[in-house]
């Protein structure tokens, strides 16, 4: 009975050790299996990065707080509005908006259709200008528009506001318009204007490939001359037309007026002045014509001006001595030229010391006129970091090395207190470029 017993017993845990063998291959062959489950449908809800409904709106009415409430950072407004000014001062389509890096492709694509502007550019343009031309363009010349001035714009057609908006545009893109391609996307300049006005551009057809909107790019258009012209009657925007800064025209006129007592002599004369580079001499040697009438012309003009009355120096102001008054003083030609020069540079002395640091200088008379004659700064221009012109950056002795950094981090914070952090200068260097701020 026992035996029996036993056996019963055994035969009942062999079922059970099978059942579970089965069960276990089951469940095995599921997971194991090739046939995985379809989770395609399987969605994830992402929280929207706009807290509010949206409704229609044209992004050139919207205010900061708007624009944050849209989902935007603080950081981001600003760039945007920043950006807004670039461009003109509004959008005018939704291909132009969304060139603005602050905004996302995503961000874009979730606004997109609550947007009212016109889709691209070319439809803006047309629209835009629609009945607001009143003047038409008037063209029979090739002409590079890259040293156009103000009134040039309007002599060929444009208001004073779009002329100022056409420059605005060139300096956007680094002081060049770079090819025909970019001069078109200009905003001011529409369709119809654009026809007449290519075939008589001095522009490459395309923007070179590799081009970035640099400071080292600014000069990837050569500056083209295209007629001969006589150096000893070049006034400011004569030398600016053939590719000159503004400084760097003062500092030509200066050196041929003061320096060569009125006019260019000869062709080493010209290669001599610092700011005309080897390269740009040879562009512009084949096309110099020296006349020598002008020569005796000159050189009376300039020894009538020499030809004064005794200055009283105790009441002549530093920041508006001439060159002949520091002759009479007792300085050299070399001594009183290099002081105007530096001076013409800086935009006037804050300080005596500055004179000082003028290179080329006799520092014992330089001294003794600095302790005779009065200094006068209530005509000195002064800027913000923020606000200050892209040229005088440039140009300024104390600001150019810096430049190109302050233009860059001025878009996204455009105040002085950030800018000056991000710039890092040596104590000594912000404290001469601080002489020359509000």
């Amino acid at each position: 009975m026992i035996k029996f017993t036993l056996m019963k017993k055994i035969y009942y845990q062999k079922i059970a050790c099978t059942g579970l063998l089965v069960i276990i291959f089951f469940v095995f062959q599921k997971y194991t299996s090739k046939d995985i489950e379809d989770f395609s449908d399987v969605k994830f809800i992402l929280k929207s990065s706009v807290n509010v409904s949206l409704s229609e709106f044209n992004p050139n009415d919207l205010n900061e707080k708007q624009w944050e409430k849209l989902g935007f950072s603080n950081q981001q407004v600003k760039t945007i509005l920043n950006y807004k000014t670039v461009v003109g001062g509004e959008f005018i389509s939704k291909e132009q908006f969304k060139k603005c890096f602050a905004v996302s492709p995503e961000k874009f694509s979730e606004l997109n259709s609550y947007i009212l502007l016109p889709e691209i550019n070319k439809d803006a343009k047309s629209h835009h200008f629609e009945g607001s031309d009143k003047k038409s363009i008037h063209i029979s010349i090739t002409f590079n528009p890259d040293h156009y001035l103000l009134n040039d714009w309007i002599k060929l057609g444009f208001s004073e506001r779009q002329a100022e908006a056409i420059l605005k545009y060139k300096n956007y893109l680094g002081g060049s318009f770079v090819s025909k391609e970019k001069f078109k996307e200009c905003f001011i300049i529409n369709d119809d204007n654009y026809r007449k006005l290519a075939p008589f551009l001095i522009l490459p057809e395309k923007t070179p490939v590799h081009f970035k909107r640099k400071a080292e790019n600014f000069n990837a258009v050569k500056k083209t001359i295209n007629s001969h012209f006589d150096p000893n009657i070049l006034d400011l925007q004569g030398w600016q037309k053939l590719g000159f800064s503004e400084g760097q025209a003062k500092v030509i006129i200066h050196y041929r007026d003061r320096n060569l007592k009125g006019s260019f002599k000869n062709l080493e004369d010209i290669q001599k002045c610092f700011v005309i580079s080897e390269k740009k001499f040879n562009e512009l040697k084949p096309y110099i014509i020296l006349n020598s009438a002008t020569f005796t012309k000159n050189k009376e003009a300039y020894k009538a001006e020499i030809k004064q009355e005794k200055t009283n120096f105790s009441e002549t102001d530093l920041n508006s001595i001439h060159f002949r008054q520091l002759l009479e003083f007792g300085l050299d030609e070399k001594s009183a030229g290099s002081i105007i020069g530096f001076r013409k540079k800086l935009g006037g002395f804050v300080t005596k010391e500055q004179i000082l640091e003028t290179y080329n200088i006799d520092k014992d008379w330089v001294g003794k006129l600095i302790s005779v004659c009065p200094l006068n700064t209530s005509g000195i221009e002064k800027y913000t970091l923020a606000d200050a012109p892209e040229e005088w950056l440039k140009n300024h002795p104390y600001f150019k090395y810096s430049a190109d950094k302050i233009i860059f981090y001025r878009i996204s914070y455009p105040e002085d207190k950030k800018i000056w952090k991000f710039l890092k200068l040596k104590p000594e260097y912000e404290a001469r470029m601080k002489l020359y701020l509000k």
